[in-house]
């Protein structure tokens, strides 16, 4: 009798502990007593005294993880094959708002138990600037209550297999079958937001190479997965690598629970029993008096109604107002108390820089401690609400490297927010204009270059949609920490259908950038692009401005210049003699001549992006003799610009991070124009 008992303690013991005898084998029937060395939680992950596992809270923008502390062998590093493996675990998610989720959990291996990621929608797992790499080596199976259409998420209630990336690789609405159910109407839905539980399978099988997601309600596993997703995971995975859960909380939170877990090597997880595993307490329902006060005399009654009603007022002014467009827009959308904070109130000291569109701040997100660079639009800039849109729409699906990355936005009365990655060496202008501290040498030079034409060329190619940035210039290429160049500020972009015809009439962008054709034909096209780039490859070889006000007429318009010492066949002398002549004269001239076609007064001589990069990368040469065409729209183009009085425009300082404001609509009002002014020294 002794020995019964004795051995009923051992098999009670190994319920609440993982399996030890089996070293790539683990089982928690709950989690009380579960302790650091069986279990690493991050953020604000905790167990619960019932036994629980509590990733997140009711709180919003924060992250919760947790993980089994040793790694599990994968692969053997012999034949690098993936092992197979298989999971169970009963998940519990309690919105903050009923029928609202904020965002959801995932079962994830990764090659770090200490994930450096973003809340939201990017789950705990990932950051803005990591997403779709290769070497990120992760997997993860996605319970996802929020549709975040920067992801092209299926709807707000799904499961999905994400591969080095939160674009789902294959996603199914949360639900199971039952063996009567032979086609895929007979699928009985979930509602992940229940706050029910919901038991788990994700299997791997290494010979077939296919991932299997299964759902259920109760402990019994269905036949039939709800998701099935077939991959060779050997390239994914490594050979030894962490095993757990990551979740987030957004605008809105969810509490995300998990009650019991287990986990197997090259065999079927142990089964969970959901009746063994702990229960979530049921919320207690909230009561309101409705009788206190009736003793209470009128005066105190009319007394509080005046203090709720000028509560409700402040509280209504300083709230974050959504309207129903907004529901549709990614990505992110923050509060302004965020963002107020994060630029410790938008701080003078925080100030980044300034133009037509409004100020830029550095900001540090609260919880995350991630730097920002946050956007806001002046009451009295032109760029309304229409454009606002535009580049929330726009920059919001785009994603590659050589573009600054729109993290999320932000609404309030009259204020408009956008928040980008924070480039650490700020704007191009300031290296190449009025004696910048530090001057880039040629090879860096030439690298942004390259940079800045690789995103021009995904916006016009690479893309869904054409996407014609309007405005680029030496202060919209942003530098990173190592001096990559970033195309941003998409405020004026547009986007239409590949094939079609662009139909914009607004004439906007930077004198000095804009095409000739623009003020006759009022259409920006990917030719106008082109031509601006053709202004900044100059510019970065000179170190020169596109239009230089102080300047002798014939010398006022930079490509003039050029064209000039190209007619004399004195090319070179038009480089930045701050390179003291250490440069590559083979890249150098090759950029001062594709920036001559490129800013070609006929649109149909200027080469695409695609031959430009082609160009810059040494694929093809460039013709060894240029022709200046289109002269009738060029010279009638300057013709305005050297009939302009130097008085016509308004002398401002060029600090560090002050840019020229931007030009709209049809050119004649130029009190809205501004120009940094500075003598030729090379003319």
């Amino acid at each position: 009798m002794a020995n019964l008992l004795q051995l009923f303690h051992v098999l009670l013991f190994l319920l609440i502990l993982p399996v030890s005898s089996q070293p790539n084998q683990l089982l928690y029937s709950g989690f009380k007593d579960v302790g650091s060395s069986n279990l690493t939680l991050n953020g604000i992950a905790e167990i619960e005294q019932n036994g629980i596992l509590k990733l997140t809270n009711e709180t919003g923008r924060l992250i919760g993880h947790a993980f089994y502390p040793t790694p599990f062998q994968f692969k053997n590093s012999s034949d690098g094959k993936a092992f197979s493996f298989s999971s169970s675990f009963a998940l519990v998610i309690v919105p903050e708002y009923p029928k609202l989720g904020g965002h959801g959990l995932a079962f994830t291996i990764a090659t770090s138990k200490d994930l450096k990621a973003l809340p939201s929608q990017y789950l705990g797992l990932l950051n803005s600037s990591d997403i779709g790499n290769f070497s990120n080596h992760l997997f993860a199976v996605e319970f996802d209550t929020v549709q975040d259409f920067e992801f092209g998420d299926i709807n707000d209630n799904h499961v999905g297999i994400d591969i080095n990336n939160l674009a789902s690789n294959a996603s199914a609405t949360a639900g199971y079958y039952t063996e009567d159910d032979v086609d895929d109407s007979a699928k009985h839905n979930l509602n992940l937001k229940s706050g029910e539980p919901i038991l788990a399978w994700v299997d791997y099988d290494s010979s077939e190479k296919v991932i299997n997601v299964t759902l259920s309600a109760s402990s019994a596993k269905p036949k039939r997965p709800i998701l099935s997703f077939p991959v060779d995971l050997s390239p994914i995975l490594e050979e030894s690598m962490y095993v757990g859960f990551s979740a987030s909380t957004g605008l809105l939170a969810s509490s995300h629970y998990i009650l019991g877990w287990s986990f197997n090597i090259n065999g079927p997880a142990p089964p969970l029993d959901l009746s063994s595993l702990p229960q979530l307490p049921r919320p207690k329902k909230k009561h309101t008096s409705l009788i206190t006060g009736v003793s209470v005399s009128c005066s105190v009654l009319v007394l509080f109604g005046i203090l709720l009603g000028i509560y409700m007022y402040r509280r209504s002014k300083n709230a974050d107002v959504i309207e129903d467009w907004e529901l549709e827009i990614g990505p992110h959308r923050f509060s302004y108390q965020e963002l107020k904070t994060a630029t410790k109130g938008f701080k003078d000291k925080e100030l980044l820089g300034q133009g037509g569109f409004g100020r830029v701040y550095k900001g540090t997100l609260p919880n995350s401690n991630t730097q920002v660079a946050v956007k806001r639009i002046s009451h009295e800039s032109k760029q309304g609400l229409r454009e606002f849109v535009s580049e929330i729409a726009s920059i919001g699906r785009l994603r590659h490297r050589n573009l600054v990355q729109l993290i999320g936005w932000c609404r309030r009365h009259g204020d408009l927010l956008l928040v980008y990655d924070f480039m650490a060496n700020g704007s191009l202008d300031k290296y190449l204009f009025d004696e910048p501290e530090t001057i880039l040498s040629w090879e860096q030079r030439y690298k942004i270059i390259k940079d800045v034409a690789s995103a021009l060329l995904y916006l016009h190619e690479g893309y869904e949609q054409v996407v014609i940035h309007r405005d680029v210039k030496a202060s919209n290429v942003l530098l990173d920490g190592e001096l990559n160049g970033r195309l941003g500020d998409f405020g004026l972009a547009r986007l239409y259908e590949h094939g079609a015809n662009p139909s914009t009439t607004r004439v906007v962008g930077t004198l000095g950038y804009l095409a000739p054709e623009l003020p006759r034909t009022g259409k920006a096209t990917p030719r106008t692009d082109v031509f601006a780039f053709g202004a900044l490859l100059l510019e970065v070889a000179c170190g020169l401005r596109p239009v230089e006000i102080k300047a002798l007429p014939e010398d006022l318009v930079l490509v003039d210049w050029v064209w000039n010492k190209y007619r004399q066949g004195r090319l070179l002398d038009v480089v930045d003699p701050r390179l003291n002549g250490v440069f590559s004269e083979r890249e150098v001239l090759m950029v001062l001549k594709l920036g001559l076609m490129c800013s070609n007064g006929a649109p149909t001589s200027r080469p695409s992006m695609r031959q430009v990069v082609r160009f810059l990368e040494g694929e093809v040469g460039l013709p060894d003799e240029l022709r200046k065409s289109g002269e009738m729209v060029q010279e009638g183009f300057d013709e305005f610009l050297h009939s302009i009085e130097p008085s016509s425009f308004v002398m401002m300082s060029t600090g560090s991070y002050t840019r020229n404001r931007d030009m709209d609509a049809s050119f004649p009002s130029f009190s809205d124009t501004s120009f940094t002014l500075h003598g030729r020294q090379t003319r």
